[in-house]
């Protein structure tokens, strides 16, 4: 049998990447050979045919390997969406419309790309949202991509190394430094190259904590907390961590067990790394000159009696309910939106019937369930049907490995020099515009930012109270996730009587309600110094766990593995230390990881991740990412990605201060820097246009509304006219003249009162009376807006730095559908369209825009349709399960 997959990192792992004309994958057999071994775990980097052949392993694979196929998801990106490598080369440096050559392997590098997280054939929105390319498309893209994928590529080539901007100017054609410069500042600003504890990165902290630059109160010394407060303390930041228990590393905990002079290092919270071909968490041990234990895929499961499951019945039962959950997957895309409503569970009942009564049979199908409810670390019968797998197409692929020694080597590594108050646990978390405050007993820590690491469970607690309230839309999401509990026993014996030849072995139950007590064994043996062993205990078994007593579960264990070995003629003795973990109930976490449950979705993720406060208070941690959630990489990652968010607050809230400190200074650039912005608004209907920050999508934050008001035109009959041989240019001239009459008007809205502005119905003079009536605003000129339109432009041009006008190339057409949320239905026609086009109903607008160089003979017409519908996305956790045919996804 194969082994399990269910321990994953605390860790984040990255983004996925672009590929140059990869082999194309059948889609028939999404995963590979799960007993090869196609993700090294030395130091260097891996081959292509060792990247080109990783699996997809599934969540529903947490205990053991993936051994059949599956149509549930397949990887994206993983073959055949490259960009256009085939189009013409650039041989001559002057040349800026060509696709350059930087390495012969580009393919390769492409494939290590996508182990860090970056789409193939795309930007990620993150990327477009920094502005790397002035315009979205186009060879320019392809040529950052290629850049971007050499810099990560040569990075890990040596990732003990601090690797220099300069190092690649040999490299890189003269017309593409700006295309480096924008590829190498994201990578480092967002940590996918120099980032770690090697000696390199660590001399490149600053000596001393900069004043100018802005303080941060981190909440939580986890894996999150960790990795953004290493990052912003190279970033110059002054950085504070409060952390609750006596130690760091949150649910990642490495407990040293000894006694009669034998001893062991247990992972009692995360412990499995995943994905090592691409995982940060894998860098950060390779850094430590660490060499990672390969998971072995062999499984065998004993009955109730303790004789072993027969080969043959265990793989047909496996190999069903794998089926199973194939049905399920149809059944959800049958059902569409009204899957999100019903659980995973109810739809696996449906089909039991296909194993009659056989007892064993039932047997086995309930350790499969208990094995997919280790994976997600929640019921069957809450999981959502549409969603609990939603993160799969994201696994990194590669190994599932132990780091020897405990994953406290690396939480230990990361505390170093970061200051650290441990002891102290934070009862409220105030926020406003002059900063933040934090309380912990009778201490208040100010800072000008705050991020929140605490685990989801803590946050549905309500044990700390944020001043104001967190935003409806976040608290929903905080309710409708799920945060489920996976408890362990931990087990050190004199010696090793369950043999070396194995590092997991499962038991069945009768009663299908305590299928996951004890249900799979680690073996440490390898790893942890010692002869430890642990049991996991998943399900609503690992909530009865909470309340049994110590001494009653190491006796039913004793049972277990005695009358698994014992008839074989093997002794097992009393074991010298035990340990049962009790997640649940530690008031700093409230249970082990997230999940998906009925009624939430992906988006949920993404929504708990956002900024509240303008800024001022950030959320990190496993449970804020939809890609890689229930894992330790997605909680490192998190960190990561925060800490680059804080960052670009903290510079355009600077920017917003010069402006507020002289906002007249220079009013011809307000000006200029205004109408600038509005050529791409991000709403447009009629004669109103309208901006606002894309990353703050707090209903309350501020916008501009410009409309524009035009005189009619009288119809032109002077004979004069037809005096001019060059009609056209006098039909510029004319058409000059007439734009000179429009009057632009400004006001200041809320978000909210836009999007309720552009439902208004009946047309501009509608909507103006609204406008003037209702919302009781007045229009006045560009002066007339003052001081507050000043930071708000800043905040925006802020945002939007490096991104050109829509007229020179639109991000609309590159936008990717997210599901739960408005869509826009795009309709690209090509070839000349008349310009005289008015809007197409209410709800919709017709854009026009040139492509190419400034040509205006090809057009492209948007047609935006505001719709209701949505389909929302699925993910995932990071717990320590195994699952044979119910991959592996969480880090426990």
């Amino acid at each position: 049998m194969n082994p399990p997959d269910n321990n994953q990192d605390n860790a984040p792992s990255l983004p996925h990447s672009q590929l140059p004309t990869l082999p194309p994958q059948s889609n028939s057999n999404p995963n590979p050979d799960p007993t090869s071994n196609p993700f090294p775990t030395s130091t260097s980097n891996p081959s292509f045919e060792q990247m080109v052949s990783f699996s997809a392993p599934k969540k529903r694979r947490r205990g053991r390997s993936q051994r059949s196929t599956s149509s549930f998801h397949t990887l994206p990106n993983a073959g055949g969406i490259l960009p256009n490598i085939d189009a013409p080369r650039s041989t001559n440096p002057g040349i800026g419309d060509e696709i350059i050559t930087i390495n012969k392997d580009a393919t390769t590098e492409a494939l290590l790309a996508l182990t860090a997280g970056f789409p193939a054939d795309s930007l990620t929105e993150e990327e477009i949202d920094f502005g790397v390319v002035p315009v979205v498309g186009g060879i320019e893209q392809v040529n950052y991509i290629l850049i971007r994928n050499h810099i990560i590529s040569k990075w890990r080539e040596n990732i003990s190394s601090w690797i220099a901007k300069e190092s690649f100017l040999d490299s890189i054609p003269n017309h593409c430094i700006s295309l480096l410069d924008s590829a190498y500042d994201y990578l480092v600003l967002h940590g996918y190259i120099n980032f770690g504890i090697s000696q390199a990165v660590k001399d490149k902290v600053p000596p001393a904590q900069q004043p100018s630059k802005p303080s941060v109160v981190i909440v939580g010394a986890g894996l999150s907390g960790l990795a953004a407060a290493r990052q912003l303390l190279r970033f110059g930041f002054k950085v504070t961590v409060l952390e609750g228990r006596k130690r760091p590393g949150g649910r990642v905990y490495t407990k040293r067990m000894e006694g009669n002079r034998v001893e062991a290092a247990a992972d009692l919270g995360g412990s499995v790394l995943t994905g090592t071909l691409g995982n940060p968490l894998g860098i950060i041990a390779r850094q430590l000159g660490c060499s990672l234990y390969k998971v072995r895929d062999k499984c065998p499961l004993y009955r109730v009696d303790g004789k072993p499951v027969d080969p043959d019945l265990d793989m047909k039962v496996e190999g069903a309910f794998n089926r199973l959950l194939d049905k399920a997957s149809k059944l959800r895309q049958l059902m569409g939106d009204v899957s999100m409503d019903v659980s995973l569970g109810a739809a696996l009942e449906t089909f039991r019937q296909v194993y009659g009564d056989a007892t064993e049979e039932m047997s086995l199908f309930n350790w499969h369930l208990a094995n997919l409810e280790y994976a997600n670390a929640g019921l069957v019968s809450k999981l959502s049907l549409a969603f609990w797998d939603q993160d799969d197409p994201y696994d990194m692929g590669g190994d599932h490995c132990f780091l020897p020694g405990g994953n406290g080597r690396l939480v230990h590594a990361l505390a170093e020099n970061v200051p650290i108050l441990y002891e102290k646990t934070v009862q409220t978390i105030r926020y406003g515009a002059d900063g933040v405050k934090v309380t912990a007993g009778h201490q208040v820590y100010e800072g000008d930012m705050v991020l929140c690491t605490v685990p989801l469970g803590v946050l549905k607690n309500g044990s700390i109270k944020f001043v104001p309230e967190l935003p409806q839309r976040k608290l929903d999401c905080i309710k409708r996730l799920g945060f489920g509990l996976l408890n362990k026993v931990a087990m050190l014996f004199p010696f090793v009587f369950w043999g070396t030849d194995l590092d997991t072995f499962g038991h069945l139950t009768e009663d299908p309600t305590n299928r996951g007590e004890f249900f799979l064994f680690y073996s440490y043996a390898q790893v942890a110094g010692g002869p430890l062993l642990i049991a996991l205990v998943a399900g609503e078994a690992a909530h009865k766990f909470e309340t049994m007593p110590p001494t009653d579960a190491v006796t039913r264990v004793l049972q277990i593995l005695r009358g698994m070995y014992e008839p074989q003629g093997i002794n097992v003795p009393d074991p010298i230390q035990t340990v049962c973990t009790r997640w649940g109930g530690d008031p700093f976490s409230f249970g082990s990881y997230s999940n998906v449950a009925v009624g939430a979705s992906g988006d949920d993720y993404d929504i708990l991740a956002e900024s509240v406060g303008d800024g001022r208070l950030f959320f990190a941690g496993e449970a804020t990412t939809r890609r890689y959630p229930a894992t330790m990489h997605g909680a490192f990652v998190t960190g990561l990605r925060e800490a680059a968010n804080m960052a670009q607050s903290a510079k355009s809230r600077g920017i917003r201060k010069r402006i507020d400190r002289n906002p007249l200074k220079n009013p011809h650039a307000c000006a200029t820097l205004l109408a600038d912005l509005f050529r791409d608004p991000d709403l447009e209907f009629g004669s109103f246009s309208i901006i606002f920050s894309r990353r703050n999508p707090d209903p309350k934050s501020p916008a501009i509304l410009r409309v524009t008001l035009s005189e009619p035109c009288k119809r032109n009959e002077d004979p004069v006219a037809d005096q001019y041989s060059n009609k056209i240019l006098f039909q510029q001239l004319q058409s000059h003249f007439n734009q000179q009459q429009q009057i632009q008007v400004y006001t200041l809205l809320t978000r909210q009162q836009a999007l309720d502005l552009r439902e208004v119905r009946g047309g501009d003079e509608k909507r103006i009376y609204y406008l003037c009536e209702t919302l009781g605003v007045k229009l006045v000129g560009r002066k007339g807006l003052g001081i507050g339109a000043d930071s708000v432009i800043a905040s925006i041009k802020a945002e939007r730095t490096g991104r050109k006008p829509a007229s020179s190339g639109t991000k609309s057409g590159m936008l990717k559908m997210k599901s739960g949320a408005l869509k826009r239905k795009l309709i690209r026609i090509k070839g000349p369209v008349p310009l005289n086009q008015s809007s197409i109903g209410d709800s919709e607008t017709i854009r026009q825009e040139s492509l190419g160089n400034g040509k205006a003979s090809e057009q492209t017409t948007i047609v935006e349709a505001i719709g209701s519908s949505s389909t929302r996305e699925e993910s995932k956790w990071l717990g320590t399960g195994v699952a044979s045919s119910s991959g592996m996804r969480s880090s426990w």
